[in-house]
């Protein structure tokens, strides 16, 4: 327990420190943030469709490609619980035949709940993420076929590309989760496998969060 205790704390708390790094990192230049670059690039497609009044074929194409993704993952999300609730008996038995540390049954079931809710409750989070994103890409489906000179009323352009990016950023967030589920998974195996992946997880979002030179 001790150490599923320890390696649980260090893995947060790297966690913590990267994104802490990171949203100094991004605040300080902001064009060395994949993220910020992501955003201006979604803020002029916005801008190309309104303003050409020419692009809604295109527009609608791109949306439900997005939507279609969102969906999937989502999907996938849903299924991943359900696949995990009904392997949850076996994944109990393999913990309980392993008795890493010398650990007692009953301390073990415990852990094995913790761990088992952990990874729920992230595959929930990774669920609501893509939901959110489906439910921001279809309000700027509706939004984006305005007749609107950004030029002229930009009231109407920010705000789509407000909820273009949010969708952005929720669809970023469920992939991010998925991301963190693998640390979580690893961990049934023991907590030294935890604080690895968790060291490998942010040496990959370090590279992900990096815009391309």
């Amino acid at each position: 327990m001790p150490h599923d205790l320890i390696a649980l704390s260090a893995s947060f708390f790297l966690l913590l420190a990267y994104y802490l790094y990171l949203g100094w990192r991004t605040h300080r230049t902001p064009d060395a943030s994949i993220h910020t670059h992501n955003a201006k690039i979604r803020e002029q497609w916005v801008g190309m469709v309104m303003g050409s009044g020419k692009m809604d074929i295109l527009a609608i194409q791109t949306l439900r490609n997005s939507v279609i993704a969102a969906n999937f993952m989502a999907s996938t999300a849903v299924l991943l619980i359900i696949g995990t609730l009904n392997i949850s008996e076996k994944i109990g038995q393999w913990t309980l035949t392993w008795q890493p540390f010398g650990m007692d049954a009953a301390t073990l079931g415990v852990i094995w709940q913790v761990k088992l809710g952990l990874l729920l409750l992230v595959f929930a989070i990774a669920f609501h993420f893509f939901a959110m994103a489906i439910r921001y890409f279809n309000h700027v489906g509706y939004m984006i076929n305005l007749p609107s000179d950004p030029t002229k009323d930009s009231r109407l352009y920010r705000q789509t590309c407000t909820y273009l990016n949010k969708a952005g950023s929720y669809y970023m967030f469920g992939t991010r989760t998925f991301f963190f589920s693998l640390p979580i998974i690893l961990w049934f195996f023991g907590s030294t496998f935890l604080v690895l992946a968790t060291i490998g997880l942010i040496a990959g979002l370090a590279m992900l969060d990096r815009t391309p030179s």
